[in-house]
């Protein structure tokens, strides 16, 4: 079966009279896997404490969601392509939200990072089909904007994640971290299937590339897994370097595969496009910038001063409220301003942020620095996503959103992978070491990816062929 062609062209989708409602429930949808991993962060020390998890475990959980997120990514922006969005956008919530209700009922390890596993793979297909329809049914200044409050609901929802995920972890409990998506995803479920509209699909499908899907992901797992075993063997023993090696074969296979089969899940020289490799760049950094402040701050908050949930989750309030503003003001200057002069300025007030936590360790320093830090990653993402799709071809705005989506999750699989290594010595010991370490660490990325984006971010303006 094919969806039937009740949409028209592009152009007059852009003014699809309902395309403001379709954001906001998108967007609701979206919310929901992103609080998904910010709303587990603050769960995590009661997880860990329920199920008798190992800090590796631990890392795990938040890794093992994320990295088949990412890892699937671009195989659901191909099914979003070739069997059409709106049933690729239902298929995916609802999987989601049946992985959601299986999580929470998990009483030991196993069954919990199954149920993550199952949580991803629902994601992989929502998220790129989600931002497939933002892309297609805005165009111009409007689509900017779209992107910008799209943005604007990543950013702040991470933040608003860790508020809510303490008050649910203070309250009923951990598992209604999880149990929360079950009756949201119905509802979005119901009213998507009513609104969203349908589109024709080329007869000429193809197929979907599982073995790329499997190369991508198995390389990636690869390197995450390298990066949770440094922390207790460290990061320079024979083993790691073997699975970074793995993982660079892995990605060199991955790319020779999609030159070489029939149906690949992406054009590679999408990925080497000037725009789209420059906003990939600084989602996945913006995105592992965020998870080393909700990693750091939940620990350190209830590990190191013994605070409780509920009261972590408040402390994370500023945060929330930073990098929606962050976003916003973005959003409403990236048109006056081009993306060069933002892709600079958001990571340099990322690294001013975590530079105060690094230097002071002290609650109010801890608070002030990750709001500042969550202000200047919520812009970043805003230019990410400006930068990567706000000049691609309508027929590669499935494919593009895949692409910029997996490095969203694989940004915050490796942060939550390296920040875990490097704070290891306070997240199972008394010392504050280890926090001031990640903070420095993520103070000298962000610094550094200023730089970068002064570099490859192109001025104005821009075209599909940069």
């Amino acid at each position: 079966m094919t969806d039937q062609a009740h949409e028209p062209s592009t152009e007059q989708g852009a003014r699809h009279p309902l395309r403001w409602r379709i954001l906001g429930l998108l967007g609701l949808a979206q919310l929901m896997l992103i609080l998904d991993v910010t709303v587990v962060a603050i769960a995590l020390p009661h997880i860990e404490a329920d199920l008798d998890l190992s800090r590796q475990a631990v890392t795990w959980t938040v890794s093992a969601y994320t990295l088949t997120f990412g890892g699937l990514m671009l195989l659901g922006g191909r099914a979003a392509d070739l069997f059409g969005a709106r049933r690729v956008v239902l298929a995916g919530l609802l999987i989601f939200t049946a992985a959601s209700l299986v999580t929470g009922l998990a009483g030991a390890g196993g069954l919990l990072l199954a149920g993550r596993i199952a949580q991803g793979l629902g994601a992989a297909l929502l998220s790129p089909s989600a931002l497939s329809f933002v892309v297609s049914l805005f165009d111009g200044e409007e689509r900017n904007k779209a992107l910008g409050v799209w943005s604007a609901l990543g950013g702040g929802g991470a933040a608003l994640g860790v508020l809510l995920g303490g008050a649910l972890t203070a309250g009923p409990g951990w598992p209604w971290v999880f149990y929360v998506n079950v009756p949201i995803g119905l509802a979005v479920a119901a009213a998507l299937a009513r609104m969203l509209p349908r589109r024709d699909v080329p007869r000429a499908r193809g197929g979907l590339d599982l073995l790329g899907a499997l190369l991508v992901t198995a390389s990636s797992g690869s390197l995450i897994y390298a990066f949770i075993r440094a922390g207790d063997h460290g990061w320079l023993t024979a083993a790691t370097g073997l699975l970074v090696v793995l993982a660079a074969v892995g990605y060199a296979a991955f790319v020779i595969r999609q030159r070489t089969a029939a149906s690949p899940m992406m054009d590679v020289a999408l990925l080497v496009r000037r725009t789209v490799a420059t906003g990939t760049f600084l989602i996945l950094v913006a995105t592992a910038l965020m998870i080393a402040v909700f990693f750091l701050g939940t620990f350190y908050f209830q590990h190191a001063r013994g605070y409780g949930a509920l009261r972590t989750g408040l402390l994370f309030l500023p945060v929330a409220a930073a990098t929606m503003l962050g976003a916003d003001l973005t959003g409403r200057a990236i048109a006056r301003t081009g993306a060069r002069p933002l892709a600079v300025v958001g990571p340099l007030v990322a690294a001013a942020g975590m530079a105060l936590p690094a230097l002071s360790m002290h609650p109010a320093t801890v608070v002030a620095g990750t709001a500042i830090a969550g202000a200047g990653t919520g812009a970043m993402f805003v230019v990410a996503s400006a930068t990567a799709l706000g000049r691609v071809a309508p027929h590669e705005s499935g494919i593009a959103s895949g692409i910029v989506s997996t490095f969203h999750e694989f940004g915050a699989s490796i942060g939550a992978a390296v920040i875990s290594s490097v704070a290891a010595a306070s997240l199972v010991g008394d010392t504050l070491d280890g926090f001031t370490d990640g903070f420095v660490l993520a103070a000298i990325v962000a610094a550094v990816t200023a730089a970068a984006a002064a570099a490859l971010t192109p001025g104005r303006p821009t075209s599909y062929n940069v």
